[in-house]
């Protein structure tokens, strides 16, 4: 275990305690700092303090301990995945529907993560055992594209990007209904359903600030191809935000129709292109994916229909 040590500086006073860590320990999320001390890893004159809100005095002294990171006991698995860009920093997927990301009650493997650690050497540890490498997810039975952490710098910066939204995240998807609008934002906050704890929805307690653009794409009558581009990250929230507006996905087991006209298994929908700046180079990286088989399957039918 690693330890840091810092003595405040009268300039600093009045700082919330995550703040003055963050500013001293700059390759580290606020995020993985205001675990550390809900962990209780950091003492302030001796003692610990839990809250991230104490506000730090001139004179204070102020220990972090940052543990080491845990040994990863995931089972390693030969799963065939589609990289699509590697590196010694990250590592971007095609993840195939009906995929689990981690492992999860239920799904103890078979999963991205299984498959990641038998691709590659080393991953970022921050999310724990279960998680490695993960900065960012998508739902099972949702296609596309993923960014993956080889090292905790990287799981850092890549983690701060989706905070201040600058990732580039466009889906493909389907939806019920024509919808008659060009292109639109749905600027509309997303929590816990009040009812169905499975499900999230469009609601002002307990929730979180969602935002997503979207434009039509091809119109077919009954149903509408889309590009969704996430500003914010909310669970389920593209699936959530069309169905608010009265254009779920097709396929959607939670947030679609009760009886769908098209066979389908889970939500058409499909991550499409990624972009992000390099954790090392700085440079700006986008990358782009085809639609898989069982979307373009789709499509071929809607606009067969049309003929």
């Amino acid at each position: 275990m690693d330890l840091e040590i810092f003595s405040v500086q009268n300039e600093d006073s009045k700082k919330r305690l995550d703040a003055y860590i963050s500013s001293k320990l700059e390759n580290e999320s606020r995020n993985y700092i205001q675990k550390l001390i809900q962990d209780g890893n950091v003492s302030v004159g001796g003692k610990v303090e839990t809250s991230k809100k104490y506000k730090v005095k001139g004179g204070d002294s102020i220990e972090v301990s940052i543990p080491e990171p845990e040994i990863l006991k995931v089972e390693a698995q030969d799963i065939p995945i589609e990289i699509v860009y590697e590196d010694d920093q990250v590592v971007v997927v095609n993840k195939p529907r009906d995929m689990v990301v981690h492992p999860a009650p239920g799904h103890k493997d078979g999963t991205l993560v299984n498959a990641l650690l038998y691709h590659c050497e080393y991953l970022s540890s921050i999310n724990g055992i279960i998680r490695p490498g993960i900065v960012h997810r998508i739902d099972k039975d949702t296609s596309g594209l993923l960014m993956v952490a080889k090292n905790n710098f990287s799981h850092n910066f890549l983690a701060e990007q989706l905070k201040d939204h600058s990732i580039t995240r466009k889906y493909m998807a389907i939806v019920h209904g024509n919808i008659k609008e060009n292109r639109g934002t749905i600027e509309a906050p997303i929590g816990r359903h009040p009812v169905d704890r499975l499900k999230r929805w469009v609601v002002t307690k307990n929730s979180k600030h969602a935002i997503t653009h979207f434009k039509v794409v091809e119109r077919f009558g009954d149903y509408t191809l889309i590009e969704a581009q996430l500003e914010t990250g909310r669970t389920h929230q593209i699936r959530v935000h069309m169905a608010y507006i009265k254009h779920p996905l097709i396929g959607d087991p939670l947030y679609g129709v009760k009886k769908e006209k098209i066979n389908i298994v889970g939500q058409a929908l499909h991550a499409k292109t990624l972009g992000f700046i390099h954790p090392k180079t700085k440079e700006y990286l986008e990358f782009d994916s085809q639609l898989p088989e069982y979307f373009s399957h789709i499509l071929e039918k809607l606009r067969n229909s049309k003929k």
